[in-house]
């Protein structure tokens, strides 16, 4: 099912380091650069994440970015250069990591090769907050936001937007009912409202912010994923929208479609051009019927977990444009095809099972919605490790089990480090 492009790239010797997050964002990147030939490193959490088990890793390192201090992490990745022998290009996937690699920008260049906005960007665009002010500054369509300090301004917004309300974490993750982490909630009501509000807010400032909710189903949510030289110019770039998503209704693409929108890129263009942009970009949009603008919804900074939707018919996908760039070699203009599809197949099957329950959704319907996909995010017929292993992950975060990286290690510990890779590309 997944496409194999005719692209060919010349100079395939650099080595790439990839900082993957449990995302099967990930395991796309290892794909597409495994397969021109690139030799492919993994930094995982857990060395039991799917990813970690794809034929096209040469090597499997494990780090977790997001409980090590700093200065652990960067000693961590300036070992893992000097074990693999020249200077690698480094690639983030996660907001963690993205983060970390423009804050120490300064140091991490002296053994690897990356693309990175400035921290002042990566940090504007982490925060939903500072994303809407940017967009207010700029005059960029965006949803109404609040961050608010006190009940009375969560229900004063909530009276200025009505219900639903959007709830969002400022920098990530929120607590909600049942003490679970969520990262986006569709609120109905005052009263789950408040109570979102105060479970945040019992332990200090509730870091949570409101955001007006946009009505209009899935598929009017739109992307736009592309690459940006130190220029600012978009060397690749292509837009789409989504067709369901996981969580239902509120959560990452689990069924996309390519579909030009000319407002959406523009419109993206415009903002990278204002920001000094550079680097990978993945970014969202949905589009309000009530005054028919494409109003910002979040902004990566790095290479989306949907990038491999946007794979041109000869090949090229953002992280390919990415590297030919920073190895020196020129990026070929690039067509993606209208209509292509492709689908994270666990995730859309519990999305679908979520709309059949709904009954927004007929067994014919979903199998006609299923008629192009071209790709899946965990499928791929000579790489199958990794969806063997997704039913593990599943279980392991179902029931809370799995292995933790103590932050407490030395780096320098081959044991923390490196593991020999059990399906290596021949």
């Amino acid at each position: 099912m997944q496409d194999q492009g005719p692209m060919r790239i010349e100079n395939n010797s650099v080595p790439v380091v990839v900082l993957v997050s449990s995302q099967h964002g990930g395991v796309g990147i290892i794909r597409t650069l495994g397969r021109a030939g690139i030799p492919v490193h993994g930094v995982h959490q857990d060395l039991l994440e799917p990813s970690a088990r794809s034929r096209f890793l040469k090597r499997v390192f494990r780090w977790d970015f997001s409980s090590a201090p700093a200065a652990d992490s960067l000693s961590f990745l300036r070992d893992v250069a000097r074990q693999i022998g020249r200077q690698p290009l480094l690639i983030p996937t996660s907001d963690v990591t993205a983060l970390f690699v423009a804050e120490n920008a300064e140091i991490l260049a002296r053994d690897y090769l990356f693309s990175t906005p400035s921290s002042e960007v990566v940090r504007c665009f982490v925060s939903k907050r500072q994303t809407f002010d940017l967009c207010h500054n700029l005059g960029i369509p965006t949803a109404e936001t609040a961050s608010p300090e006190s009940r009375e301004e969560v229900m004063n917004f909530a009276r200025t937007t009505g219900f639903p309300v959007v709830v969002k974490g400022e920098d990530g993750e929120f607590l909600g009912r049942r003490r679970k982490r969520l990262r986006v909630a569709i609120v109905a009501d005052e009263n789950e409202l408040l109570e979102l509000f105060d479970l945040n807010a019992a332990t200090g400032r509730p870091g949570i912010i409101l955001q007006e909710y946009i009505p209009g189903g899935d598929d009017a949510i739109w992307m736009f994923n592309g690459y940006f030289n130190d220029r600012s110019q978009c060397l690749f770039g292509a837009t789409g929208r989504k067709l369901r998503q996981f969580p239902p209704h509120r959560g990452s693409t689990s069924l996309g479609i390519c579909a030009r929108n000319d407002a959406v890129e523009i419109q993206t263009k415009r903002l990278m051009q204002a920001v000094g942009y550079r680097g990978p970009l993945d970014i969202g949009y949905r589009f309000d019927a009530r005054d028919g603008k494409y109003k910002l919804l979040d902004a990566n900074p790095r290479i989306g977990s949907t990038f491999r939707l946007f794979a041109a018919e000869n090949g090229l996908d953002v992280a390919r444009a990415f590297y030919l760039d920073l190895t020196g070699q020129s990026v070929p203009p690039a067509q993606v095809s209208e209509g292509r599809k492709w689908i994270v197949e666990t995730n859309d099957l519990a999305s679908s099972w979520s709309q059949f329950r709904e009954r927004q959704l007929t067994f014919g319907a979903w199998i006609r919605s299923l008629r192009g996909v071209r790709e899946g995010a965990w499928f791929a017929t000579d790489d199958l490790a990794p969806l063997a292993t997704v039913p593990l992950l599943w279980f392991r975060k179902r029931f809370g089990g799995g292995r933790r990286v103590s932050s407490a290690r030395s780096p320098s510990d081959p044991a923390l480090q490196e593991t020999q890779n059990p399906y290596p590309n021949e």
